[in-house]
């Protein structure tokens, strides 16, 4: 009776657990797969194809950072696409918590990383984009085993000064915020980086907003 009563306890116990981590709300898809309703920048540099928000091209150089960004702002959030970069270019990324520079095509904020240096892949790498311009956090290791050809899973997790990144399962970053002066909320952006011709292609873009 015993041993009964206290199995009953642990899978209680796991159960809240696992509830106290899953979204207050169902996850809204943020593109439909076949318009940018919702979504805002360049067209010139972003496209739909075959289901997918296509940034960049393969026919000539990207001359400076383009963003095709949400209309909607976020602050806690649980963030999932599918992403893939080809060509040349070896650099993309997926803003958030971020906001436009008047007068500029980039944005300052929070990028969830996509592609290689030639030292190291940062996918999954957490860079300040146009603030403190450096990597907040990233594991090159863990991100080289975790990619691979083709599409790749990306979640982003925010919760209050606190970042989790993903790829494919495996996380890469867990970084909390000390700067009371960074904002906890802004829009989203899909990014592809000045330089050689590329391509980043995201899919399957769904957001669930997280209860305070």
């Amino acid at each position: 009776m015993l041993r009964y009563v206290l199995c009953t306890v642990i899978l209680l116990a796991s159960s809240a657990a696992l509830r106290a981590d899953e979204p207050a709300k169902s996850a809204e898809t943020i593109f439909d797969g076949t318009t940018m309703k919702g979504w805002e920048g360049n067209k010139k540099w972003f496209r739909v194809q075959d289901g997918a928000l296509v940034a960049g091209t393969l026919d000539k150089k990207i001359p400076v950072n383009e963003f095709l960004c949400t209309k909607k702002t976020y602050g806690d959030f649980e963030l999932r696409l599918e992403a893939k970069l080809i060509g040349q270019g070896t650099n993309a990324g997926i803003q958030f918590r971020s906001k436009r520079i008047p007068q500029d095509t980039e944005l300052i904020g929070y990028q969830a990383d996509i592609g290689t240096t030639p030292d190291r892949s940062i996918w999954g790498a957490l860079y300040d984009e146009s603030r403190r311009r450096v990597f907040l956090a990233e594991t090159p290791d863990v991100s080289k085993a975790a990619t691979k050809e083709g599409w790749n899973e990306i979640r982003v997790l925010c919760k209050g000064p606190r970042i989790q990144i993903f790829i494919n399962g495996e996380q890469t970053v867990d970084y909390t915020e000390t700067d009371d002066s960074i904002p906890l909320s802004g829009i989203i952006g899909l990014q592809i980086h000045s330089g050689p011709p590329a391509e980043a292609w995201y899919r399957n873009i769904r957001i669930t907003e997280l209860s305070e």
